[in-house]
């Protein structure tokens, strides 16, 4: 073997050392994202059991919707007997925010990263995920990202199917009893948001108002139950966007922001200046 093909197995070998590598830091990273990911989800199995799923349709539909919201307005839609058209709306709109974070996250990839990666990580781009993925520093790798998403998703899916199955094991009184935890998690959502943040609180307010409201007014009550929810989400959420937007930085960080990054420029070129000298 010449010396080129030796450095051409010796680069492949370090390719596939790096990528079992970043693998397995996504594993790691992963391990108490699907622990919590296995609570939740037993209590969306609940309402999927609810809605008159088996465990294996609880399975699927987790391992397809990674997403508490839009699973569980999924299970709401499918329980008030909504239309595929419905279904699929309401999903959309509740993990709209998800295709902006696959946005974010597939600008930090190197430029020759292939499409399906991209498509593979975007698959399963969840708040969590995507926190432990932008905080790594520089260029990211889609590796990282699959090994997170090899224990997440399955803690995901595992966590719906086992509380679909307790739903069919358990009393219809402790059932319900543990249905309460759904709302419990939502209001563990929204409550952080509405306390740092008075118009959040407003407009959560409005939500459950408007919400009751919806099921006794003449036009909104001869819908069904699934389009009430997607109307009022649009309308709600367009509302809070376009009375009160959210402002941009002031001039002042922009700034400081700006000569900041002048400044590290400055820098690395001088490192570089000098280093040519030597």
């Amino acid at each position: 073997m010449d010396t080129s093909e030796s450095h051409g197995v010796a680069k492949v070998d370090r390719d596939a050392d790096s990528r079992r590598s970043l693998f397995l830091e996504g594993f790691h990273d992963g391990i108490p994202i699907a622990l919590g990911y296995f609570v939740v989800s037993f209590t969306l199995g609940i309402a999927a059991k609810a809605a008159g799923l088996t465990p294996f349709q609880g399975f699927v539909a987790s391992f397809f919707n990674n997403a508490s919201a839009g699973e569980y307005a999924a299970f709401t839609l499918i329980a008030a007997k909504a239309s595929y058209f419905e279904l699929a709306l309401m999903t959309l709109v509740a993990n709209a925010r998800y295709m902006l974070m696959s946005c974010v996250v597939s600008q930090k990839f190197a430029p020759g990263t292939p499409l399906y990666h991209r498509l593979l990580v975007g698959f399963d781009i969840t708040d969590e995920i995507f926190g432990i993925t932008i905080a790594r520093p520089g260029r990211i790798a889609p590796f990282y990202n699959f090994g997170a998403m090899s224990v997440a998703l399955p803690g995901w899916a595992c966590g719906t199917a086992l509380g679909v199955l307790a739903g069919e094991l358990l009393s219809l009184s402790i059932v319900s009893a543990l249905s309460v935890a759904l709302f419990g998690m939502f209001l563990w959502v929204i409550i952080p948001a509405a306390r740092k943040d008075r118009i959040v609180a407003a407009l959560v307010g409005a939500s459950f108002l408007l919400s009751f409201a919806a099921g006794y007014l003449p036009l909104l009550a001869d819908l069904s139950s699934g389009t009430r929810t997607i109307v009022l989400t649009v309308a709600i959420a367009a509302a809070g966007a376009y009375f009160f937007p959210v402002k941009e930085a002031s001039d002042d960080k922009k700034a400081e922001a700006s000569s900041e990054a002048s400044a590290s420029k400055s820098t690395n070129t001088l490192v570089e200046n000098e280093t040519e000298r030597d």
